[in-house]
């Protein structure tokens, strides 16, 4: 089942581009431009996993929204334009999870997200490309129902790349994420790496490289 997310954002090129990028990583979304219209909806229907809210939004402002997620046992975090510390102060004495100043990283946001919901004891701990699952409370990886033996460096990479699912991920940034910010080796590790994991686990064409970037992994 996959985690459900709100967002309660009056941007909407903002709250597009969150939306999407949610839904490519695998997360439902439901979203708003308005704040007395989520607390209607909350009204009747509570079953989210988290919420990402703007402070600053009309009918009900982000922290007043907060307060009723809160009561309803909903994570927040949020994500505005209010960088003043008073307003990071009320937000995480609010009870947030987080509080996200824009503008901001994607793969960032995402990441936090992830945590916020294993904080939380919500995250979806299993990801699936094709016949492909990654357990990632037990380290287990199938293949058909399979268990299949990946190098502890390739099951970094693949975590990475389905946490990010249909992004664009840089050598970079998985050499960041899985070996570490001090690794002063070669980029050329990674594509050592994906190497295995498209021959352990069929996906060769689901792994594709982007020149002068790195690699995405497809869901067809």
């Amino acid at each position: 089942m996959k985690n459900r997310i709100l967002i309660v954002e009056d941007d909407r090129g903002i709250a597009d581009a969150v939306a999407l990028s949610l839904k490519f990583a695998g997360y439902d979304c439901l979203v708003f431009d308005d704040g007395a219209q989520a607390a209607a909806h909350l009204a009747q229907d509570r079953a989210f996993d988290l919420a990402l809210l703007d402070v600053m939004v009309p009918g009900e402002d982000g922290f007043a929204l907060s307060g009723r997620l809160a009561r309803c046992g909903v994570p927040v975090i949020f994500i505005t334009a209010r960088a003043d510390a008073a307003s990071q102060i009320r937000g995480l004495r609010g009870g947030a999870e987080d509080y996200i100043v824009k503008p901001f990283d994607m793969m960032a946001l995402l990441l936090r997200i992830e945590k916020a919901l294993r904080r939380t004891g919500r995250l979806n701990a299993v990801y699936r490309v094709r016949d492909v699952a990654l357990n990632s409370e037990t380290h287990v990886v199938t293949r058909g129902g399979e268990e299949v033996e990946l190098q502890p460096l390739e099951y970094g990479v693949l975590l990475a790349l389905l946490r990010h699912k249909n992004m664009t991920v840089s050598r970079e940034q998985l050499l960041q994420e899985v070996w570490g910010y001090d690794y002063a080796g070669e980029t050329r590790a990674v594509d050592v790496k994906i190497s295995g994991l498209r021959k352990k686990l069929g996906l060769g064409d689901a792994i594709r490289s982007v020149p002068k970037l790195g690699y995405r992994l497809e869901e067809r």
